[in-house]
C-alpha cells in the first residue's frame, strides 16, 4: 500500500528478525488467525549464521539445537556446523511457508496511539497492533577503549568480523577474551601463527560428558536449563558462565600451541601488556570481547533504559503490545540457547494473544492456511546424550 509516497504494510503482528527466535515466533503465530509478517535485514533466513567464522559449530549438540516440529538431522550427539544450521533455518522457514520480507533493515520503531510504526532504512513503513523484537543478542561488537593505543600497523578485528586464518597478518597474534569464541579462534590460529590467548578471571569449563552422557543432557534432565536468573542456582550459573570443554580447556589449548597469558591491561603502539607482567608485540589482535545490545532505535518512552537496553520481564515489555525474544536469561538459562527459542516463543505469543484478543473469523484462512510445525510434527526428543 502506498500512503503519501511511502510504502506501507499493515499487519496484526510484526516480528523483527527472522533468525531462530523469529522463526519460532512465526511457528506459534501460524494458527492464531492473526495477519503477521517477519522482516529481516539478511537476504534469507539463516544467513547471519553463514557470515560467522568458518570453523564455528553450535554450542549445543543437535539433540538440543532444533526448533519445534523439525529436528536437526545427523548424529544427535554431534555439533552442527554454522552452514548446516543456516540450511536448517532456511528449510524451516520454507517448510512453514512463513511470510518473510528479507533485506529489510528496521531503523526505528515508534508507537502512535495504539499502532506501532516500524520504519526501514529506505523509508518503508510497517504498521502493526503488536511487535515482537527478535533481533538476537550479537549485533554490536564491543572493543575496549585501550585498543586505541595500538599503532595502525597492528591489524585489529573483532571476532564477529573474523572468518578464517587468511585474514591475519604474518607474525604473532593475540586473541583477547577466553569465552567459547575466543578459545575456538585461538586454537585455530595456533596452527599457523604464534598465538597468545589473553584470559580474564578463572574460566570454568564443564566436561563434555558425564557418566557417558552429554553434560547438556544432564543439565536438561535436572532442570538446570529451565532455572531462572533470579533463583539461587541461576545466580550461580550466571556468575560462573560455564560451558562444556570440547577440547578447549587450558591444558588442551597449551598442547595445541596456544600461549596462555593473563588479562590484557594496556596497549602501547606495537606492544601489549598482560596482568601477569608479560608483553608481546603482535602483528594482529582479535578481540573476542563480547557484544552489547543497543535498542536505541526503539523510540518509545519506557521501552528501553538509559543505556538503550530492553526493559522486559520474561520477554514482555512494559509497553502494551511490545515483546522480545532472544535475550540472554530472558526466562531461564535455555533462553540464550537454540533449545530455548521454542518455549520462549510459546510463552511470549500466549501473552500477545491475551493482549490482542480473538482475531476476526475471516482471518482463520490467512497466512496460507498452514498448520504450525508444532501441530504437524512430533516434537523433537532429546537424544541419549
Amino acid at each position: 500500500m502506498m500512503i503519501g509516497g511511502v510504502v506501507t504494510r499493515n499487519v496484526d503482528v510484526l516480528v523483527i528478525g527472522a533468525g531462530q527466535c523469529g522463526l519460532a515466533a512465526a511457528n506459534e503465530l501460524t494458527n492464531t488467525g492473526y495477519k503477521y509478517l517477519l522482516v529481516d535485514q539478511a537476504k534469507a533466513a539463516g544467513e547471519s549464521w553463514r557470515s560467522r567464522y568458518g570453523s564455528l559449530t553450535l554450542f549445543t549438540p543437535r539433540s538440543l539445537s532444533s526448533l519445534p516440529g523439525r529436528a536437526l538431522t545427523g548424529n544427535p550427539l554431534g555439533y552442527a556446523s554454522k552452514d548446516e544450521f543456516a540450511d536448517y533455518l532456511s528449510a524451516y522457514a520454507l517448510n512453514g511457508c512463513f511470510p518473510i520480507a528479507s533485506g529489510v533493515e528496521i531503523v526505528s520503531l515508534r508507537k502512535l496511539g495504539a499502532t506501532f510504526v516500524a520504519t526501514s532504512a529506505i523509508g518503508a513503513e510497517y504498521t502493526a497492533r503488536a511487535v515482537v523484537v527478535a533481533t538476537g543478542a550479537f549485533r554490536h561488537p564491543v572493543v575496549p577503549a585501550i585498543s586505541q593505543g595500538l599503532s595502525p600497523s597492528v591489524l585489529q578485528l573483532h571476532v564477529g568480523s573474523y572468518r578464517n586464518t587468511g585474514q591475519i597478518k604474518p607474525g604473532p597474534v593475540v586473541v583477547v577474551g577466553d569465552g567459547a569464541s575466543g578459545r575456538d579462534v585461538a586454537a585455530e590460529l595456533s596452527q599457523y601463527h604464534e598465538t597468545y590467548l589473553a584470559r580474564g578471571g578463572g574460566r570454568r569449563l564443564l566436561p563434555e560428558t558425564i557418566l557417558g552422557r552429554s553434560t547438556w543432557w544432564w543439565m536438561q534432565r535436572f532442570g538446570l536449563l529451565q532455572t531462572s536468573a533470579e533463583s539461587m542456582i541461576g545466580r550461580a550459573m550466571r556468575k560462573a558462565d560455564p560451558f562444556p570443554n570440547r577440547g578447549r580447556d587450558d591444558e588442551s589449548l597449551s598442547e595445541s600451541g596456544v600461549n596462555l597469558v593473563g588479562r590484557l591491561v594496556s596497549c602501547s603502539e606495537s606492544s601489549v601488556r598482560f596482568s601477569d607482567g608479560s608483553t608481546v608485540s603482535p602483528s594482529s589482535v582479535v578481540w573476542a570481547s563480547g557484544y552489547r545490545e543497543n535498542f536505541g532505535w526503539i523510540r518509545i518512552v519506557g521501552a528501553v533504559d538509559a543505556e538503550n537496553q530492553a526493559l522486559q520481564t520474561y520477554g514482555v515489555s512494559p509497553i502494551a503490545g511490545l515483546y522480545f525474544l532472544g535475550r540472554p536469561w530472558q526466562r531461564n538459562r535455555a533462553s540464550a540457547l537454540i533449545a530455548g527459542a521454542g518455549p520462549d516463543a510459546e510463552f511470549v505469543i500466549d501473552k500477545l494473544q491475551a493482549f490482542l484478543g480473538s482475531p476476526p473469523c475471516e482471518r482463520a484462512s490467512d497466512n496460507h492456511g498452514k498448520a504450525s510445525l508444532r501441530s504437524r510434527r512430533a516434537e523433537p526428543t532429546f537424544g541419549p546424550g
